[in-house]
């Protein structure tokens, strides 16, 4: 086809288009989990929905992988780089049936079928305790248990989901090898509703991204684990906790084992809200001192040990609302100087402006005695809702919704009477545009760092508190 040459913003445009409904248009199965979509589709291992989409953003929870709008098209439909902005325009539309995904080809669902099991563990129990440290009593229990076992063709480790009644479900293969490449699959016709786990009797559900983890866990900290209930997600995928849940009574309180880095913590905060959609609101996170848990455990075993790994983003935002310095706000200058600051790229004035107007608009009953107050009530709140998993786009972008925020503010702000409703709404479009401000500040700042530090410095910060294990 012939060069496009498309403008910045129409590219942003395409990036930005709702992915749930572009893919409903089109007849592409959906699902709603909380406030995401999960998108329903089959290929030769049988039925998948590990892939959410919420916005234009996407995720693939199996393979680790996500972008927006226009990497989905080429990932999934086999597009180039112009087709799928086009697409994604709408200025050609092509049908599913003429252009089908490349990852989402109907098949026959596969079924389901355990892995022939060795005669022995001896490969499975050299690699989990010579080259994890898991202690031998914890592999022993799960071999009893029959839900991790060695298998013939190939030695890898097989560790096995069980629906309730006691039925495999669900198998995560992960090869031994000692030397060269390792790699771990969920089996073909695998029920992602169900994973490899152990449910004890009180109300402690400990999750953790994959098998592995949990049994490194177990070692860590083996003092009446079998009362407690544990979980392998085999990524950051939510569908197994879910059932889990489900299908527990006992079960109210989720503690978040995943690892301490950046994709670490993002999940941390896109887990606890699915969670709390759906009715689990005692959500905890449990970090591991180093990067993850296998980490903690080489440390105690004198092997040298990965630390954790910030989340950049994170740490830059809550450092720089932090820096915010509060400034008397006077709601007859006040549009001018957010153009003002706008319009010179001042985005930390922006943000104070727009956080001082938000204070002084709120309802004088939730000013807390004075506008100062409200504005670092506002600063904790920033601070606070400030998720990693939800600021993914880059600076193009972010200056698009900055720009929208702005026209809707000073639309707002052309009102001369307001009732109290249209004040609340004032204030919170003006919280907005401090946000906004500062995720497109931060994006600059992590950019320019980025040309001058070296990959291995860091952004130092506190740490996010998290509970401790006993």
């Amino acid at each position: 086809m012939p060069y496009i040459p498309f403008t910045d913003e129409q590219k942003v445009l395409a990036n930005s288009v709702d992915l749930a409904e572009y893919l409903r248009v089109r007849g592409e199965k959906l699902e709603r989990a909380g406030i995401e979509h999960k998108l329903i589709y089959y290929d030769s291992s049988g039925k998948h929905d590990s892939i959410t989409i919420r916005g234009s953003k996407w995720f693939d929870h199996k393979n680790q992988t996500g972008g927006g709008a226009i990497k989905f098209m080429q990932e999934f439909y086999g597009m180039d780089f112009q087709t799928a902005v086009q697409e994604l325009l709408g200025q050609r539309v092509t049908p599913l049936s003429h252009s089908p995904p490349k990852a989402i080809a109907k098949e026959e669902k596969k079924e389901f079928r355990l892995p022939q099991a060795n005669t022995n563990m001896h490969r499975v129990y050299a690699y989990l305790i010579k080259q994890r440290f898991i202690a031998p009593e914890v592999i022993t229990h799960f071999a009893k248990q029959h839900t991790l076992y060695e298998d013939k063709e190939h030695h890898n480790a097989v560790f096995v989901g069980l629906k309730e009644d006691g039925e495999p479900k669900q198998a995560h293969k992960r090869s031994t090898n000692s030397v060269g490449g390792t790699f771990h699959i969920t089996c073909g016709g695998s029920d992602t509703r169900y994973s490899f786990a152990h449910f004890g009797e009180n109300e402690r559900l400990y999750v953790f991204e994959a098998p592995i983890d949990m049994l490194i866990f177990l070692t860590l900290y083996p003092k009446d684990w079998q009362k407690h209930s544990y979980i392998a997600m085999n990524g950051v995928y939510e569908n197994a906790v879910l059932t889990a849940l489900k299908n527990h009574i006992n079960l109210s309180e989720v503690i978040l084992c995943v690892d301490n880095d950046e994709g670490g913590i993002e999940a941390v905060d896109r887990l606890r809200d699915i969670l709390n959609e759906n009715g689990y609101s005692n959500v905890k996170r449990l970090a591991p001192p180093y990067k993850d848990w296998n980490e903690v455990l080489k440390a105690k075993n004198g092997a040298p040990a990965l630390p954790a790994v910030p989340n950049k983003h994170k740490e830059e935002y809550h450092r720089q609302v932090g820096n915010l310095q509060y400034l008397k706000c006077r709601p007859d200058k006040l549009t001018s100087q957010i153009y003002a600051a706008f319009k010179n790229e001042q985005y930390k004035y922006l943000a104070e402006y727009a956080l001082a107007g938000s204070a002084f608009f709120m309802p004088k009953s939730e000013r807390i005695n004075s506008e100062c107050k409200a504005f670092e009530r506002l600063q904790s709140k920033l601070k606070g809702s400030y998720k990693p998993y939800t600021d993914n786009g880059r600076k193009a972008l972010k200056l698009r919704n900055l720009q929208e925020c702005m026209q809707e503010v000073l639309r707002d702000l052309k009102q001369t009477a307001r009732t109290r409703e249209q004040s609340v709404q004032t204030a919170k479009l003006l919280y907005s545009l401090a946000d906004s401000a500062l995720r497109l500040n931060v994006e600059n700042t992590l950019s320019e760092l980025t040309q001058e530090q070296s990959e291995s410095e860091y952004i130092v910060s506190e740490p996010e508190q998290c509970m401790e294990f006993g």
